[in-house]
């Protein structure tokens, strides 16, 4: 017979698709049992229940499972300067454009711009490849299910489009997931792909020391294509784009000469 914890893993899995075994047990379940007790649930069952009639009482829970923050259209105006400037230019010089979402977490930013892309091309022809080092995260990114939380700059009308709805989240629909190819990488472990028009690689350059961040610019650079772009967050401007063979096209975007 299972035990309550494995019947809760159970439970997880079939609402939202997230599997619970594909992360380190003891961890987890300690994890999960602190954040149960301290929410005044005696057991995983009626805690489950009641995560199914609270939505902030899941996001928590989702929280509580991984250190990854991340959004959809996370900083808004980047996002359109994306959609209205860098984007068209990378279409004119390739209208089959190889992108990479790189240290994508769990998938809100790949989905963004698989989104964004379907708006200036037709869905058939996205191609986007989607990497981080965390095999979990990425599971759930594969998944696509998200809360509220995650999805609160999403425009309304790109909501109903591109997700389905249901009483505790919302689902990226198949035909956004299938633009996208989510593989496990390590930006300072592995050999980078080349002839990319468009890597970004937001909010994960604040972990990494100056030494690696260097090192991470000559790679990025070295994958682009001549007129290639490179998107960073909004705490990681490139103060010598110059060294790493860039130029600022916009701010927070970089061209390769």
């Amino acid at each position: 017979m299972k035990s309550d914890y494995e019947q809760f893993v159970d439970n997880i899995k079939r609402k939202t698709g997230i599997d619970l075994n594909l992360y380190k047990e003891a961890q987890m379940k300690r994890r999960l049992t602190s954040l149960r007790e301290k929410k005044g649930f005696s057991d995983f069952t009626s805690f489950f229940e009641d995560m199914l009639k609270n939505e902030e009482l899941f996001d928590t829970f989702l929280d509580r499972m991984t250190i990854n923050v991340s959004e959809f259209y996370r900083n808004p105006k980047r996002w359109e300067v994306l959609e209205q400037k860098i984007l068209p230019r990378l279409l004119k010089q390739n209208p089959r454009p190889k992108v990479w979402s790189a240290a994508c977490s769990t998938g809100e930013e790949p989905y963004t711009l698989s989104i964004i892309l379907s708006q200036l091309m037709p869905t058939t022809q996205v191609s986007i490849l989607a990497t981080d080092i965390d095999r979990a995260i990425l599971e759930r990114a594969k998944v696509g299910f998200y809360t509220e939380r995650s999805v609160k700059e999403v425009p309304k009308e790109v909501l109903q489009s591109a997700f389905k709805k249901d009483t505790v989240g919302y689902t990226i629909k198949d035909e956004i997931k299938k633009t996208i190819k989510f593989k496990q990488g390590n930006l300072l472990a592995d050999r980078f792909d080349s002839n990319f028009d468009l890597i970004v690689c937001r909010n994960v350059m604040i972990y990494f020391t100056e030494e690696a961040k260097h090192e991470l610019y000559q790679k990025f650079s070295a994958a682009l294509k001549p007129g290639g772009v490179l998107f960073v967050g909004s705490t990681e401007q490139i103060f010598n784009p110059h060294i790493y063979g860039f130029e600022t096209e916009d701010t927070f975007f970089y061209r390769k000469k």
